[in-house]
C-alpha cells in the first residue's frame, strides 16, 4: 500500500478543529478535499517509518473515536518526531483518559506508566519517534496538563509523568487572542530569561507573517520558550515551512496540494532561546487532527 492509498478525504460533516480541539469556521468548502491526517501520513512516509506508525494511529482512533486526537509533526535537529495530544475538558468526568489511550495502543506500544486518574487534568500527550513506532523502545513518559488557577488568561501547566511514578514540572502555557491581546502576548515574550528585546525586536518571535491568526500561545519551558500561532491558513503554513527550512518534499507536497488544504486552518509553533545575540530555534512543528 502506498501512502497515497491511505489518504482520507473530507465530508461536509467533518468538524473544523484546532490544536486545542476548539471549533473554528472553515475558510472554504471542505467536501472531497484533504483531511489534515494526510499531512501526518505523508510525514510518516518521508521519514521512512514502517506500517506500525500507521497502525498506532488507527488503534488510537478505534479506541477513542475520530477527530479526538491532535497530532504535531516536529522538526528537531537531525530528525523528525511526532506528538499526539488528547483533550477532555470534563476533567474528572472525562471519557478520554490516559489509561484508556494507553490501553488502546498496548498491543503496539509498551508502557508501564500508571496515572492517578482522580487528578483534574484536561489534556495529555504522548511522544512518538521512529524507534517507538518500530517497537524498539518503550513509552516512558506522558505529558499531563492541568489548569493554572489565578491566571488572567487561559493557561495551563504541564507535568512529565514517568514510568517510575514520578511527576516533574515541564511548562507553563498562556493563551492570548491574536487580535485583541497582541500587546499582552508581546509583553509575555519579553518577560523571560530566554529573550532580550533590547538585542532583538519582539517581531523576531511574534512574526508579522503569522500573527494575523486566531490565538497566540506563549509557553515558558525549562530551557527555552515557545510560541504557537493558531489559525493560520495554508499559505501562512507554507511561509512558516520555508522560513524554517523544512525539507523540500514536505514543502512541495503542501504547495502542490494547497487547493486541497485551503479549507483548513493550521497551528504552528517554534521553541526558541537566544544564543550569542541571535534567536536559536530548538524545534518547530505544525499540527492537525485525526
Amino acid at each position: 500500500m502506498t501512502v497515497a492509498d491511505r489518504f482520507e478525504f473530507a465530508t461536509a460533516q467533518d468538524p473544523s478543529l484546532n490544536y486545542c480541539l476548539w471549533e473554528y469556521g472553515a475558510p472554504a468548502d471542505a467536501e472531497n478535499k484533504f483531511r489534515s491526517i494526510n499531512l501526518l501520513f505523508h510525514s510518516f512516509a518521508e521519514a521512512g517509518v514502517g506500517a506500525r506508525a500507521f497502525d498506532i494511529v488507527e488503534a488510537i482512533r478505534d479506541g477513542i473515536g475520530p477527530f479526538r486526537t491532535v497530532f504535531g509533526i516536529k522538526s528537531l535537529p537531525g530528525q523528525v518526531a511526532w506528538e499526539f495530544y488528547f483533550y477532555d475538558y470534563r476533567r474528572r468526568e472525562r471519557l478520554v483518559s490516559i489509561t484508556r489511550v494507553l490501553e488502546a495502543i498496548r498491543p503496539l506500544v509498551q508502557c508501564g506508566i500508571r496515572v492517578i486518574e482522580s487528578l483534574p487534568y484536561f489534556m495529555f500527550s504522548l511522544d512518538l519517534d521512529a524507534a517507538l513506532a518500530a517497537g524498539e523502545r518503550v513509552l516512558d513518559v506522558v505529558h499531563m496538563y492541568v489548569g493554572n488557577a489565578g491566571s488572567t488568561v487561559s493557561s495551563g501547566i504541564a507535568y512529565a509523568v514517568r514510568d517510575d511514578g514520578t511527576a516533574t514540572l515541564e511548562n507553563f502555557y498562556f493563551f492570548f487572542d491574536g487580535q485583541s491581546q497582541l500587546a499582552d502576548a508581546a509583553k509575555k515574550i519579553c518577560n523571560s530569561a530566554y529573550f532580550d528585546d533590547s538585542a532583538l525586536p519582539v517581531e523576531t518571535v511574534l512574526m508579522p507573517e503569522l500573527r494575523d491568526c486566531r490565538t497566540i500561545c506563549i509557553a515558558n519551558k525549562q530551557t527555552h520558550d515557545c510560541i504557537y500561532f493558531s489559525g493560520v491558513n495554508v499559505y501562512q503554513l507554507l511561509w512558516f515551512l520555508r522560513h524554517l527550512d523544512y525539507p523540500a518534499p514536505t514543502i512541495r507536497f503542501i504547495h502542490e496540494n494547497r487547493g486541497n488544504l485551503d479549507h483548513l486552518l493550521f497551528d504552528v509553533g517554534i521553541d526558541y532561546r537566544m544564543e550569542e545575540g541571535r534567536l536559536a530555534i530548538v524545534k518547530s512543528g505544525y499540527y492537525g487532527v485525526f
